[in-house]
């Protein structure tokens, strides 16, 4: 039986001895157990609910499960994207970066898709997903490539050119990506003059005072105790078999089995060279807890407690609308990255949640959040080894849900949802949260 840490909230006792049972209830189901989940609701800008449920490292034979905690950071995959984005917002902000300048003259060499070598590209299209660029060449690289070698025509590791659309030009057609994030991260080392990790240390996590990071080699003992391991029942590596009746294995952040370590050759990297060695797409660190303060200071307009973080201007024109899908399908592809007609627009660096649900080919499709609709915001979803999790709020009634699963206990591909894109668990979830948190009384 999966149990909940005491945290404070401000919701009735009644309503929290509910809320928490429902949520346990869902961790425990053998349909889709779950390692650990960690939940935070906000409800017209404040904190009003936040549990850890679980075991942040589960038992083994040589040691007892490790209950998760206030502390407990995650792997938070694809969030890391929205985090990414305040560091380059901020450079932005800065005046060291722009939006719409040519990417070229901050990598200091010509960036153009070969195929629409008239178009140039810019950070906009890299945070909007719109950039022509695909993940099919690659998208991490060891410390000793230089991305040119990747990029570029003739390069050594440019292959058949799969790193870019021959279809789309730049700045015409959505398809989400992760090699964006890349190139931002070498962009704005560029810029910076620093490594990815350092930035966003001194940009938002140090101003912040967050604990969080994209490199684990650099944290203390006492703050990797607190990273949870990511689960699977399946396979570490090779084809995807899923035994739901087997054991679970440990798929990333195993580190009572082994301590993080640098990657081979980071000694020698020239800084503004090859950003996706830090992940910039999915490798962040972070607690729930944390995220939320993430949440409130942009819900707050970029400040948080008494520092601007960024000016209210900054957060407007990342929360702003840069794509929609269109009926047509001409604008970009709602599918990319197999999620079922899961993106229906997008900011910078954030998905817009429309409150969409069909059905398509016999499954549900579309980016609800709650059953029956009614909730739309703007974040980021994260699935990546098995951790599954969701960053959204409303900017205008300042609402918000955060949850982060360190794993999944069974094939997400066979539970479809019952009014979107995402898995039967994952809506339970976010409509538990709603339902019990944010528009009950």
């Amino acid at each position: 039986m999966i149990s909940a840490s005491a945290n404070a909230a401000i919701l009735p006792d009644k309503q929290v001895a509910a809320l928490t049972l429902q949520l346990q209830a869902i961790a425990d189901d053998p349909a889709m157990p779950l390692p650990s989940l960690s939940v935070v609701a906000v409800r017209g800008g404040e904190i009003v609910y936040s549990r850890q449920l679980g075991s942040k490292r589960l038992a083994t034979a040589d040691s007892k499960a490790q209950p998760a905690d206030a502390n407990t950071m995650y792997r938070i995959a694809s969030i890391s994207k929205l985090a990414t984005t305040l560091g380059t917002m901020k450079m932005v902000e800065q005046g060291r970066l722009s939006l719409d300048a040519d990417v070229g003259d901050y990598l200091g060499y010509r960036l153009r898709n070969p195929h629409f070598p008239e178009h140039p590209i810019t950070l906009r299209m890299l945070l909007a997903h719109t950039s022509s660029l695909r993940d099919e060449g690659g998208f991490k690289w060891d410390p000793n490539v230089d991305l040119r070698e990747v990029l570029l025509p003739g390069g050594r590791f440019y292959g058949k050119g799969g790193a870019w659309s021959r279809t789309a030009a730049p700045g015409k057609y959505f398809e989400y990506v992760n090699f964006n994030s890349g190139i931002i991260a070498t962009i704005m080392e560029r810029a910076g003059g620093k490594r990815f990790d350092r930035l966003m240390r001194e940009l938002i996590f140090d101003p912040m005072e967050l604990k969080a990071g994209f490199y684990l080699a650099d944290f203390a003992p006492a703050d990797i105790d607190d990273v949870a391991t990511l689960y699977r029942k399946r396979e570490k590596d090779g084809d995807e078999v899923w035994n739901p009746n087997g054991p679970w294995v440990a798929q990333s952040d195993d580190f009572g089995v082994q301590a993080p370590v640098a990657p081979a050759g980071l000694g020698t990297y020239a800084v503004g060279t090859n950003g996706t060695i830090f992940g910039p797409q999915g490798s962040l660190r972070i607690s729930a807890n944390e995220l939320a303060k993430i949440m409130l200071m942009l819900m707050n307009d970029g400040r948080h407690g008494n520092r601007q973080i960024l000016k209210p201007e900054t957060v407007a024109a990342m929360l702003a609308r840069q794509w929609t899908l269109s009926g047509d399908g001409k604008s970009g592809n709602g599918d990319s990255d197999s999620f079922h007609g899961l993106y229906h627009a997008w900011g910078l660096g954030n998905q817009h949640f429309t409150d969409a649900s069909t059905v398509r080919n016999g499954r549900a499709s579309g980016d609800r959040l709650v059953e029956g609709g009614g909730f739309r915001g703007v974040g980021h979803l994260g699935w990546s080894w098995g951790l599954n999790a969701l960053f959204v709020f409303d900017p205008k009634t300042r609402d918000g849900m955060i949850y982060v699963a360190s794993g999944a206990g069974a094939n997400p591909d066979l539970q479809p949802g019952q009014f979107s894109s995402e898995a039967r668990f994952q809506e339970r979830i976010t409509d538990a949260l709603y339902r019990g948190a944010i528009e009950a009384p």
